[in-house]
């Protein structure tokens, strides 16, 4: 299966072994959840999958990769104990705890989160010496003489012997005692992890293009090559930041991710080329909505690689638009949550704000507001410790306890005579935001109708639309922004999926803070 289906079956997995009865017991007992195993070649994304399911079910996330680790530190050290048997003292061997379970014992403590995923990559590249406790491990959840504390998931990972010398086959009781999931690259799949991730635009284009040249591992008479999904990531992550420098993006640079020369050598070409059409589109220009007559006789009469090139520009413009949207709109929704504390507080809906009585409306909100900024970042500092929060969740954090900071700052220098006073000021305040907000979302909405006319201009009713409008339904912020402001463009090009878009829609309202309603 491919890797979307994989994290599916992981994640339903995760939600079965977390059940509980009326008790407060696991459903299922802790012997009998069979840790999972992802089977599949290197670089395809298991890693990856693994951080976005701990974010998105709210869960912490330990990460090993068992060929760094020796019998000593995944058992422990051992040492001499004294024993009293049958009157007489002896010394027996014991051993410390392991590293690997004394970290998930950190993380709990350190955050507070009692449920979590270990997961321990290249499981069956293990040394010798570590191999009779890793299988043990795999059957009982046991190192050494520690068990995995209650309530923490166990996944590994691994590849096929075909692409590691190192790999020991497990025998048919240890396969017995796992949860089994094989896994395949596949190009579409990733792809919507691809636009999540913000991957570069000259990469989704040309692999649209080259499908084939999205993993391949040869070998040849020199020897390995080999191209992978995680190549072709780390390659996005390091264009943008050259392109930001103004560092040129060349061959030499390309076959550092894409360890295989030809393709890499294709993709520096294409690059170049997708630089140049980057600059002759002028696709800031399509966005606006201005008078482009040469642009569109070209792209009217251009090859199919280069209308795929261009519907990537514009994808990727017109996506940095709808993620901004999405995510101001996170981050608004953190900040009513403490603006709604804040609230009780200067009304006197409890007992605090009596007792403050006698502190000025401005210290007093000074103080809240601050008190919720650092909670804000105390938040921040728990998920990322145990990798239960996802970027956008950290920019939504990051971003609300700036505003609560900024509203400090605005009853310092306004200085409001009492508490209603001050409360009013931060209704203003965030009544002025949600406003930017929806202002935001018009105009990106009107950039995304831009772009629609203009294919429909060039395009007529060829496969451009479709894939415009596929690609638009893929990409998770897209899809958001379509579905809680609206774009009629592309519900008349997708008429069918006109009542899932509204049908979506009507639950996100139900499920979203309302951000226009009174505080």
């Amino acid at each position: 299966m491919n890797i979307k289906k994989a994290k599916e079956q992981i994640e339903n997995a995760m939600r079965a072994y977390f059940s509980k009865n009326e008790f407060g017991e696991y459903k299922i007992p802790i012997a009998r959840q069979r840790p999972i195993f992802l089977m599949g070649p290197p670089g395809i994304g298991k890693t990856a999958i693994m951080e976005q399911i701990a974010a998105e079910l709210g869960v912490g996330l330990i990460s090993y990769s068992m060929t760094h680790h020796t019998r000593q530190s995944a058992l422990g050290l051992p040492f001499i104990e004294k024993k009293n048997y049958g009157g007489r003292e002896y010394h027996v061997s014991e051993y410390t705890m392991s590293e690997i379970i004394a970290s998930v014992y950190d993380m709990m403590e350190e955050t507070g989160i009692r449920e979590g995923i270990l997961f321990l990559d290249e499981i069956n590249c293990v040394s010798e010496t570590l191999e009779p406790s890793m299988l043990q491990f795999l059957q009982y959840k046991i190192f050494g003489r520690h068990r995995v504390p209650d309530g923490w998931i166990v996944v590994t990972a691994g590849n096929p012997p075909e692409y590691n010398n190192s790999v020991h086959e497990f025998d048919i009781v240890t396969w017995d005692r796992l949860k089994r999931i094989d896994v395949d690259p596949d190009y579409d799949a990733w792809k919507e992890y691809a636009y999540r991730a913000g991957t570069h635009a000259a990469v989704l284009t040309y692999l649209d293009i080259k499908k084939s040249d999205f993993y391949k591992i040869e070998t040849t008479v020199d020897g390995k090559t080999f191209v992978t999904a995680r190549g072709w990531s780390d390659l996005s992550d390091m264009i943008r930041l050259y392109e930001e420098h103004d560092l040129p993006v060349d061959e030499d640079l390309v076959v550092q991710y894409l360890q295989d020369r030809k393709i890499a050598k294709e993709f520096s070409v294409y690059y170049d080329l997708f630089r140049k059409y980057r600059s002759d589109y002028q696709v800031s220009r399509i966005l606006e909505g201005q008078d482009v007559r040469l642009i569109r006789e070209r792209a009217s009469s251009a090859g199919f690689d280069e209308r795929l090139s261009l519907l990537g520009l514009m994808l990727d413009a017109i996506g940095e638009d709808l993620k901004a949207v999405c995510n101001t709109e996170l981050a608004l929704t953190e900040l009513m949550k403490s603006l709604r504390n804040a609230k009780t507080a200067l009304t006197g809906e409890n007992t605090e704000a009596a007792e403050n009585a006698d502190e000025s409306g401005h210290a007093y909100a000074r103080r809240i507001l601050e008190e919720e900024a650092a909670s804000k970042m105390e938040e921040l500092h728990i998920g990322r410790r145990a990798g239960s929060i996802s970027l956008d969740q950290q920019y939504a954090l990051n971003a609300s306890a700036a505003a609560l900071r900024e509203e400090s700052e605005m009853m310092l220098r306004e200085r409001p005579a009492d508490d209603a006073a001050a409360f009013a000021l931060l209704k203003e305040d965030f009544d002025r935001r949600t406003t930017e907000l929806k202002e935001k979302a018009r105009e990106a909405g009107r950039r995304l109708s831009n772009v629609f006319r203009f294919c429909e201009e060039v395009f007529d009713e060829g496969q451009e639309i479709l894939i415009l409008v596929t690609e638009l339904t893929i990409n998770e912020y897209s899809a958001r922004f379509i579905s809680r402001y609206g774009c009629q463009e592309y519900f008349a090009h997708n008429k069918e999926l006109l009542f899932y878009e509204r049908q979506k829609e009507i639950i996100r309202e139900m499920e979203t803070l309302e951000l226009d309603g009174n505080l």
